[in-house]
């Protein structure tokens, strides 16, 4: 039951929600249906089968939709395995940048532009300070991870940028900083909001945005000129979450993002025919943690407020990362550093072999007779509900 919490609630109550009236976007409705059908059986089975002792074990098949609570495990421990082969050898920095509330409603209604407008902001800012001999003088790499969300499943648009201390210089030379971060918070603050702002006005003037009626009033001119001009008195300051001094322990900690959903099953506490209880952190570092009570369908309204639009890059790489470069970047970074510091474990691996390393669990196990002699039987069925 705890793997499956909140498909359970799915099942439970997102008829319901759908009767509602709520308007569900294409990707929405795909999400909800993933989730109510992963490792349902209704997605197909694979079969396996003992040659030693004949016993069949069926293994119901996931959605692999990147929005179910099910299905990010396996896919983070790829991504963090890559990552560790592209650590140089500087300290490493998680910076965020959090955007104002007052954002929401003209952000939800324009998520592909605003999201992305986000991310090209937070690199930009970074860029351009670190090229300054003033903080770095040199290229960073920087990977950007967007959420959306708060403990309560609220809307709260942010992005996490971890930022190596250290980068390539315009003449192909290594420059890194000390364990403190380079840049000046204030600075960073300033220079974002001015982009984010400016780049936004931009959007405005040429008609790129569109307005729900939460924020229909921003049509009017003299009425967006007064938002806008209050936006700038918010605070918009970014801070620095976390200093890795330890290279690889930055991208060890970074996979606690990447592939994170707005709340796990191990979050949901308990929930009855119209209920749901999650835990939530404290709302300081040093309080305890909090339940959170709500009814199931606002839960799932909830929920598929953070699903992102189709297609969209939640994680990009920028400074030396970027991808059309990198490669030739890191072979620059690691011969000026003597090496690589640290390479992939598990590179070339089987699912079966990527299991057991990771988690110690061996799927060619059986669980009748203790042999190690499953074997898939090759064949998957497709399950009519």
């Amino acid at each position: 039951m705890n793997d499956y919490r909140i498909r359970h609630i799915f099942e439970h109550s997102y008829e319901g929600y759908c009767t509602q009236g709520h308007f569900q976007s294409d990707v929405q409705r795909k999400a909800a249906h993933a989730i109510l059908n992963c490792k349902s059986g209704r997605l197909g089975i694979n079969l396996s089968q003992c040659t030693d002792c004949g016993y069949i074990e069926v293994h119901n098949n996931s959605c692999r939709n990147r929005s179910c609570p099910n299905c990010q495990a396996v896919l983070k421990e790829i991504w963090v395995d890559k990552r560790r082969a592209e650590v140089i050898e500087a300290p490493y920095f998680h910076v965020v940048f959090t955007l104002p509330h007052e954002l929401n409603p003209l952000i939800y209604c324009n998520q592909q532009l605003l999201y992305g407008l986000l991310h090209r902001c937070c690199a930009e800012t970074l860029l351009e300070l670190s090229s300054d001999k003033k903080w770095l003088g040199a290229t960073p790499g920087i990977i950007q991870v967007l959420h959306t969300w708060n403990q309560e499943l609220n809307y709260h648009v942010h992005m996490h940028c971890i930022v190596s201390g250290g980068g390539l210089t315009k003449d192909g030379k290594i420059r890194k900083s000390s364990s403190n971060f380079f840049i000046c918070t204030e600075v960073l603050r300033d220079k974002f909001k001015g982009k984010y702002m400016a780049y936004l006005s931009s959007l405005y003037e040429n008609g790129s945005l569109s307005f729900s009626s939460s924020c229909e009033k921003l049509r009017n001119s003299y009425y967006w000129k007064e938002w806008k001009n209050n936006l700038y008195e918010k605070d918009w300051c970014p801070y620095i979450k976390e200093t890795f001094n330890g290279f690889g322990n930055a991208i060890e900690y970074l996979g606690r993002y990447t592939h994170k959903i707005a709340i796990s099953n191990s979050r949901i506490l308990d929930f009855t025919e119209s209920m749901v209880t999650f835990s939530a952190r404290g709302k300081k570092p040093d309080e305890p943690k909090r339940h959170i009570t709500l009814e199931h369908t606002e839960f799932i309204r909830r929920y598929l407020m953070h699903v992102l639009p189709s297609g969209f890059q939640k994680i990009r790489y920028y400074g030396f990362l970027n991808n059309r470069m990198k490669n030739k970047n890191l072979k620059v970074i690691f011969k000026l550093q003597n090496g690589q510091r640290f390479k992939q474990r598990y590179a070339g691996m089987t699912m079966a072999e990527l299991l057991k390393a990771v988690w110690n669990f061996d799927i060619c196990l059986c669980p009748e007779c203790g042999h190690p002699a499953m074997k898939q039987m090759g064949r998957c069925y497709a399950i009519s509900s």
